[in-house]
């Protein structure tokens, strides 16, 4: 029985090193995972974490041979809109003009021209669509 999804924001620590993991490598085995995280725990104990995920609705699996290989159900883009949605709600007053003043704030020092040029290109486009 599947239990009802859970948002990638309500994952452990573990479990979104996971979910990373196969999202780079776009499908992954219990060993391809294993190989990539950092102080890793027993196989056994990423095999249950991944197992869990999939009941939670996050990864899903194909048998190949003798072992599974899992992939996520969903895209790395809609994770990450998901997740920021989350954060512009919580942690801003749902207020994108705070959120984008607050990334300004912290990586205005390492942004390129071409970078805030095509941020500007953004923010032109999201007028020229604004009610």
């Amino acid at each position: 029985m599947k239990a009802q999804k859970k948002s990638h924001t309500q994952l452990a620590r573990r479990e979104r090193q996971i979910m990373e993991a196969i999202y780079n490598l776009k499908e992954a085995s219990v060993s391809d995972v294993l190989k990539q995280l950092p102080d890793p725990p027993s196989y056994s104990a990423i095999r249950a974490m991944m197992r869990l995920l999939e009941e939670k609705g996050h990864l899903k699996h194909r048998q190949v041979g003798t072992k599974y290989v899992y992939r996520p159900t969903e895209s790395k883009e809609t994770v990450r809109k998901s997740v920021l949605k989350h954060v512009v709600t919580s942690l801003f007053d749902n207020s994108t003009e705070n959120a984008f003043a607050a990334l300004l704030d912290i990586s205005s020092s390492n942004l390129t021209k071409s970078e805030l040029k095509s941020i500007s290109t953004m923010i032109d486009g999201a007028k020229a669509n604004a009610k």
